[in-house]
């Protein structure tokens, strides 16, 4: 196994023709038939300190585990491959040192990208092994297909196979820091967050492609991450030492913060290029979900530490596709319960296997495939901070706003801009509301400058009976999802 600074591991993918260097400096390389994770191939496996609640996953034995494990590090071994010591979890109460074991030099670039620098003196606390080459024997060794990631928890290893993907490294470390932190009373967040010149901090919670790395990508804030957080005693950090951006239509006019990102040492996934090597990032032909990995050095205002105090604000954002969620709305205490549990959004295309056109999705603490645990758990550590630290809870949808997917451009996101911009500066905590209990939000009658279309959404459609019948569907769907946590009423 060989260790590898960037510039080597960029020179070795291209000698392996695992991808292109491209007009920008970015490596790009293209991951086959997966453009998305695997959720469904994911795996814990069984043993007596998983403290998991069963009918959340799905299983191995641990005499599967040994086998599978057998075949990934003899494959390792056979074809090479590279290694990086990493650390996760920018608290240095709470830093880990992680290893990554990588069959293609291109993914080892990656997790070099997100992740902290670590040390190869130190032994690893966690170990994750890649081999794509190599799949499974569904019959053998338990999966549903040739493609696998397999957590073991109590040996605090992963295993991955079967798909280049290179997202399935960065969540499997994901989802080991949900058990880890939480065990120590540390809240896993599946958001960014952003801090002022104040000293003001906003996380933004939100599924793939809601818009949470670009909304806290703000030049007149300090970006702290754009993913993964943890809040303990003292305040929220970051888990990691990257982004991972979703660059579908990305443009240095919308996003420049994250297009002046994507330079040398920045990775990108499923990206096509035109003769010159010019990345195409408007081009859908591979996926929707091209992403690019790069260091938070890239960005021009971050917050060094990686850390930030006690939130100030939170913002639930929801990619709504049915047209029925207005743009913005206050939630009550228990109406944030309840929207977190939900975890409404609706599943972009490209972000899993088989999505092709966005689908309503409920994906309870806006990272359902990652909890190790029943999602009250962290449902009860979000109530415990928001009344201890008197936290406003906002809900933005960046979806399609009056009319619904099809019929409605997305919301533009100047105007989402403008409503984190006044939800940070206060503006909007004593508007005047209209309170729907169905959907457990509090709409401002009013927000200066935000057209009324986007706090009624019923005025947009062109026909009144969709949008009664689309708001009665998405009510009972809200009702039969909090249904299964006994939570239709709190």
């Amino acid at each position: 196994m060989q260790r590898l600074n960037p510039s080597e591991l960029i020179e070795a993918s291209i000698r392996r023709k695992e991808g292109v260097l491209l007009a920008n400096g970015a490596f790009c390389a293209h991951t086959g038939k997966f453009t998305g994770r695997s959720p469904k191939d994911k795996f814990f496996v069984d043993s007596e300190n998983n403290g998991l609640l069963r009918a959340q996953h799905q299983w191995l034995t641990e005499r599967q585990f040994d086998g599978l494990f057998e075949k990934v590090t003899h494959y390792l071994s056979k074809s090479g491959g590279f290694v990086f010591d990493g650390q996760v979890n920018q608290h240095p109460k709470y830093r880990l040192p992680v290893r990554f074991y990588t069959e293609f030099a291109w993914h080892n670039l990656f997790v070099q990208q997100l992740f902290l620098p670590g040390d190869e003196s130190l032994h690893p606390e966690y170990t994750v092994y890649c081999a794509p080459s190599m799949e499974a024997e569904p019959e053998v060794d338990g999966t549903l297909s040739g493609t696998f990631v397999v957590i073991h928890l109590a040996r605090k290893v992963v295993l991955i196979g079967g798909t280049e993907y290179a997202g399935e490294l960065k969540k499997s470390i994901f989802t080991l820091m949900h058990h880890r932190l939480a065990e120590e009373d540390v809240m896993p967040m599946h958001c960014s967050a952003s801090v002022g010149e104040d000293g003001d901090v906003a996380l933004f919670f939100g599924l793939s492609g809601t818009g949470k790395t670009t909304l806290s990508a703000d030049p007149a804030r300090r970006l702290i991450g754009d993913d993964e957080h943890g809040w303990g005693e003292d305040g929220v950090f970051n888990m990691e030492g990257g982004c991972y951006a979703k660059c579908i239509d990305l443009s240095s006019e919308k996003e420049p913060d994250i297009f002046h990102a994507i330079r040398y040492g920045a990775v990108l996934e499923n990206v096509t290029y035109d003769e010159h090597r010019n990345p195409l990032y408007g081009d859908r032909t591979l996926t929707e979900n091209t992403r690019a990995a790069y260091s938070l050095s890239h960005i021009r205002n971050i917050e060094p530490s990686g850390r930030g105090g006690h939130p100030d604000v939170i913002i639930f954002l929801s990619a709504d596709a049915s047209g029925v969620l207005p743009a913005v709305a206050r939630l009550h205490p228990d109406d944030a319960r309840r929207h977190f549990l939900l975890g409404y959004t609706s599943k972009l295309a490209g972000t899993e296997r088989g999505v092709v056109s966005p689908e309503a999705t409920f994906s309870a603490c806006f990272g359902s495939p990652f909890l190790t645990d029943r999602p009250a758990r962290y449902a009860d550590m979000l109530m415990a901070r928001l009344m201890r630290y008197e936290v406003p809870v906002y809900l933005l949808s960046t979806g399609w706003v009056g009319g619904g997917y099809g019929e409605t451009e997305r919301m533009p996101l100047r105007l989402t801009r403008e409503l984190v911009q006044r939800i940070i500066a206060g503006e909007l905590n004593e508007l005047p509301t209209r309170r729907d209990d169905d959907l457990f939000l509090n709409v401002p009658l009013e927000v200066s400058g935000i057209p009324a279309r986007y706090l009624n959404p019923k005025e947009t459609f062109a026909d009144t009976e969709a949008y009664v019948k689309r708001r009665r569907e998405l009510a009972q769907s809200f009702a039969d999802t909090l249904e299964k946590f006994s939570l239709v009423t709190i």
